[in-house]
């Protein structure tokens, strides 16, 4: 599948799968940015992405990205209708630490997995015919 893409500063590269059997393109923030302890604040990709009909781009943290930064990106869904000219994707991080964290243009902080969705027709009632599980957390309880 072939997907459109606009860069905002060009000197940065394009996002890119690492290795043959990586799900998720590395995402580059496009400017320095600083992030105060315990704030969230959103970083720009550098990219707007043309999704395609009948898919979602998830951007969510890299597995390295808690550790070398002390940052949790909050996992944010992009809509295939969300590709303006000047729409540029933005990363959601939390500063983990008690201490402000600075992370340099450039820096690979997040990734970006597409997939595939369905839209459905909801249909409201009062009766579910199906046996209650017994709540959030339930599965582990023996």
């Amino acid at each position: 599948m072939r997907v459109k893409l606009k860069r905002f500063d060009k000197s940065l590269p394009i996002p890119e799968y690492k290795t043959a059997g990586a799900i998720g393109f590395d995402l580059y923030i496009r400017n320095s940015e600083k992030i105060g302890p315990h704030e969230v604040a959103a970083f720009p990709s550098n990219i707007g992405v043309a999704i395609p009909r009948g898919h979602l781009l998830l951007v969510t943290s890299r597995s390295s990205t808690a550790g070398k930064f002390g940052l949790l990106v909050i996992p944010g869904t992009i809509d295939p209708d969300f590709c303006g000219d000047e729409d540029e994707m933005k990363i959601s991080v939390f500063n983990l630490t008690d201490k402000t964290v600075e992370v340099t243009a450039g820096t690979r902080i997040a990734q970006g997995i597409f997939y595939k969705v369905s839209k459905v027709e909801f249909i409201e009632t009062e009766k579910m015919n199906h046996r209650s599980r017994g709540g959030f957390g339930t599965t582990g309880h023996h």
